[in-house]
């Protein structure tokens, strides 16, 4: 008999242990700071907060912010927020300040530490339909909107210029626009030039009224210009698909592109490094559904954690988990090579990445 309540009592105290575990879980309310409402990254942060955050018993606020800058600013400064997105080229900014002894730049941006790469965002230079511009080194002295103090558009837009022409746009010609107010300005020609940092298909063009999308265009990378060639220290080649504005484009755009990332801080605290182990399983064990139900800049994501460059650091216990989780999946795969290669051979081409990952090689 007393065993029997002893053991009924155990049981009752597991259950207990099991309940305010999950209410814990449960009681994770964090904050990831995005980008604007139009854009991508607010898109990117929205998937992660269904398909990953949410299975993990983290309630994710998605917040929208100007962009980049303000991201660091705020991952950095305010309470809630656990994770932001962040241009390669801002985080870039941050820490050869912090290197040539800007001591804030340093404050801001070393305690910082990624949780891994995503995906490369295209750079657009917009211009109206009638603009003698054909190509992008042909924006010098003209009035350009560089995007919103604080956001990463900025940053690459005033970067990019220095880099092709040796010197920061011209004071007067620089206009601090959002992307929407930068279309506007642009079609009433108040400015020749927007600039805007995006993912492709982005919502500002694909929502855009299709009249007014008529009245603008991209201006195009020109291989042989000597601005290519010194933009390239810092920025990839990279191409706006037709695929991507079907409705609108005729062809391809070369243009260039910035990495993002997705950027956490180096957290000690208990709770708080076992619900970012608990989101890193889950991003893993969910990255299947990012690819197939999350914005379309999911299948250029892959599960790899590459070197870095100095000042750079993974988040140590993010990076442990998915090491191990991306080794796993690695392994899966090598046990079915011989499916793979017979797939190759009756279809007549190489299995996807995609198709590898969701084991649809050999069917």
């Amino acid at each position: 008999m007393l065993k029997t309540m002893l053991a009924g009592l155990a049981a009752l105290i597991t259950l207990l242990f099991s309940t305010l575990a999950l209410a814990a879980a449960a009681d994770a309310n964090y904050k990831i700071v995005t980008g604007p409402e139009r854009g991508t990254y607010i898109q990117i942060g929205q998937d992660l907060a269904k398909w990953v955050a949410q299975p993990a018993g983290i309630d994710l606020e998605v917040i929208p912010s100007k962009g980049s800058a303000e991201n660091v600013q705020r991952m950095r400064f305010e309470p809630g927020v656990k994770l932001a997105l962040v241009q390669s080229d801002v985080y870039e900014a941050y820490v050869d300040m912090a290197n040539s002894g800007n001591e804030e730049a340093g404050t801001l941006i070393r305690p910082l530490r990624l949780i891994m790469p995503l995906y490369d965002e295209e750079i657009y230079f917009v211009v109206r339909n009638d603009s003698p511009m054909k190509t992008i080194n042909e924006i010098k002295d003209k009035v350009i909107s560089v995007g919103l103090i604080g956001s990463g558009t900025a940053q690459s837009a005033t970067t990019l210029y220095r880099l092709m022409f040796g010197q920061p746009i011209p004071e007067q010609n620089a206009q601090h626009l959002s992307n929407e107010d930068a279309l506007a300005a642009l079609i009433v020609k108040k400015i020749d030039v927007a600039i805007i940092v995006a993912g492709q298909p982005a919502k500002l063009f694909t929502d855009m009224n299709p009249e007014l999308l008529q009245q603008i265009r991209f201006l195009r990378v020109d291989p042989n210009a000597p601005e290519t060639a010194r933009a390239k220290q810092t920025y990839y080649p990279a191409t706006i698909h037709v695929s991507s504005y079907p409705n609108w484009l005729k062809e391809d755009v070369p243009t260039w592109t910035v990495k993002a990332f997705l950027v956490t801080y180096d957290y000690n605290l208990r709770d708080t490094v076992g619900n970012l182990k608990r989101f890193a399983d889950s991003l893993c064990a969910n990255f299947d559904n990012l690819q197939e139900h999350g914005h379309p800049k999911w299948k250029q994501v892959k599960l790899e954690l590459p070197g870095l460059g100095k000042g750079w650091q993974y988040y140590p216990p993010v990076e442990r988990r998915l090491k191990a989780c991306f080794a796993h999946r690695a392994a899966m795969q090598a046990a079915t090579p011989q499916r793979a290669s017979a797939t190759e051979q009756v279809k007549g081409r190489p299995c996807s990445d995609q198709e590898r990952l969701l084991l649809l090689c050999g069917k």
